[in-house]
């Protein structure tokens, strides 16, 4: 059983670990042996067919399938949903015996430590992720986790924070979730090469340019390390360097570049009252939108050697 998921490749893999942490279940009858399912409501009928066509060259999977529901808590009595079974597989009987080994589903940790990638991450976000907007700007990022334990979760926190330095925290509700805006950037970067194009409501929808600042004074925080005569000048002529850290976003390299600057030292810092030029007051806006950096942030890492 174990050598025909080996056998299966590493995308497959990825998939179907995201859809098992999220909205798949491995079912089975007294007597028979296990299959893999998942159900989506009616509107996410363009995902479910989509994650149908992506495992059905590994898995033995059947269509999707229209389905009503009696449900009370809706005026029309019904909600509508499709779903996908599959047949059986030795396959899914390994999954089965990893993420249900006494009959009740766990996290198969490790499992998802050899196999668990950003795909994963996006698969599982797609099914059971959510993204709270507030006038177009993300407030946070809940993966729906309640039906593990808070152990599980804490775990799961844990790997996210190993494989991809992601710091999600556990809520009163046992969901996970991300708060910080540098963090909901970065997790949308990690996940949304791999998003089918329906579930583009979890993104931000887009970012404007803007050009038309004017030169302002605001408060730039600096480790007291850094020692200056005449802060506006030096500061302004420093950010010269958000040049590079523009272009590196736009290729998607800004990531791999800025994380091994952060220092995980807190260090004294000294406030420097300046005026920004319009050209450096536009691109630091450009990067604080696009990745929740703040002036401050931006600025420190353009001092950087």
């Amino acid at each position: 059983m174990e050598k025909s998921w080996l056998l299966t490749n590493t995308s497959f893999k990825a998939k179907i670990i995201g859809k098992l942490l999220g909205d798949g279940c491995i079912t089975i009858q007294k007597g028979r042996k296990p299959r893999f399912q998942f159900t989506h409501t009616s509107r996410d009928y363009s995902w479910a067919n989509y994650s149908y066509e992506q495992m059905n060259n590994s898995l033995p999977l059947n269509p999707p399938k229209y389905k009503s529901y009696k449900d009370s808590r809706l005026k029309e009595g019904y909600s509508f949903s499709y779903y996908v079974q599959s047949r059986t597989s030795s396959i899914i009987t390994y999954l089965r015996s990893q993420w249900y080994p006494s009959g009740t589903k766990i996290v198969p940790f490790k499992l998802l430590n050899e196999w668990f990638t950003k795909e994963s991450l996006a698969w599982w976000y797609m099914d059971d992720g959510h993204l709270k907007l507030n006038h177009n700007k993300p407030q946070k990022i809940i993966l729906s986790t309640d039906s593990f334990t808070p152990c599980e979760n804490i775990q799961l926190s844990d790997l996210l924070k190993k494989k991809y330095k992601l710091q999600f925290r556990l809520d009163k509700q046992n969901r996970l979730i991300l708060y910080n805006q540098f963090q909901i950037y970065y997790f949308l970067y990690l996940v949304t090469p791999y998003l089918h194009e329906s579930m583009h409501r979890k993104i931000v929808p887009y970012y404007k340019y803007t050009t038309h600042v004017q030169p302002r004074r605001t408060t730039i925080y600096l480790p007291s390390s850094i020692i200056l005569t005449h802060p506006t000048r030096e500061i302004n002529f420093f950010l010269k360097n958000l040049d590079e850290w523009v272009n590196m976003y736009k290729k998607g390299l800004f990531y791999s570049n800025y994380f091994p600057l952060i220092n995980p030292t807190r260090k004294e810092s000294k406030s420097y009252q300046i005026t920004l030029s319009k050209n450096n007051l536009s691109k630091l806006h450009f990067l604080k939108e696009t990745t929740g950096l703040n002036y401050s942030e931006l600025t420190r890492i353009c001092f950087t050697p």
